[in-house]
């Protein structure tokens, strides 16, 4: 998001629909404020947040594919989440409040949102039941493309990002409930995906 080359990308109106996690981001981007700022004066842009993110995100879904007989990958996982939400709070805060969007950081973020589901969540397969995983992971980037691609942005509910990190979390603390927890996702996920898709 830091290229001056690039174009300040329009601005974009928001939707929210059905109830979910998103709707306390407002305060929790309050608490990261002073963060982001002292972060952005010591020279991070929002790309390299952004970046940074995807990279955690990689690192946890390899530890859990390398240590599929490890207990350690998964209690580590819930802080990944927590660190990556973060992170993108701090990337959209910066590029709104220090005018530092970009077409690329735009794009980027949300390629950024469904890649970083998909390496964390699909190397579960390796220690949970494997269908449950696939259909859940498939169904969040549905869940997000459909979303960026609507003329309004929608995060709808019931299932958004932040719905799936805390319901991943769970499966990583309570591997033994994976199943049903993640087929319990799968249909708030696809209530997720008519809500958004709706016009």
């Amino acid at each position: 998001m830091g290229h001056p080359t690039l174009a300040t990308p329009p601005a974009r109106t928001y939707h929210q629909g059905m109830a979910t996690i998103y709707a306390l981001k407002p305060a929790f981007r309050n608490l990261l404020r002073p963060t982001a700022h002292a972060l952005a004066r010591a020279g991070a842009t929002p790309n390299l947040l952004t970046t940074l993110g995807i990279g955690i995100s990689i690192g946890a879904g390899a530890a859990i594919a390398i240590h599929p007989t490890e207990r350690w990958p998964l209690l580590l996982l819930p802080a990944i989440l927590f660190i990556r939400m973060a992170l993108n709070a701090m990337d959209g805060m910066l590029a709104r409040e220090r005018d530092m969007a970009t077409r690329l950081g735009a794009w980027l973020n949300e390629v950024g949102d469904v890649v970083s589901d998909a390496v964390m969540y699909l190397p579960l397969a390796l220690v949970v039941p494997t269908a449950p995983v696939i259909a859940f992971t498939g169904l969040a980037a549905a869940t997000e493309v459909v979303g960026a691609t609507r003329a309004t942005r929608r995060y709808d509910g019931p299932m958004g990002k932040s719905d799936r990190a805390v319901l991943v979390s769970l499966v990583a603390f309570i591997p033994a409930a994976a199943t049903v927890l993640l087929t319990a996702g799968i249909l708030l996920e696809l209530l997720t995906l008519r809500n958004r898709g709706h016009s």
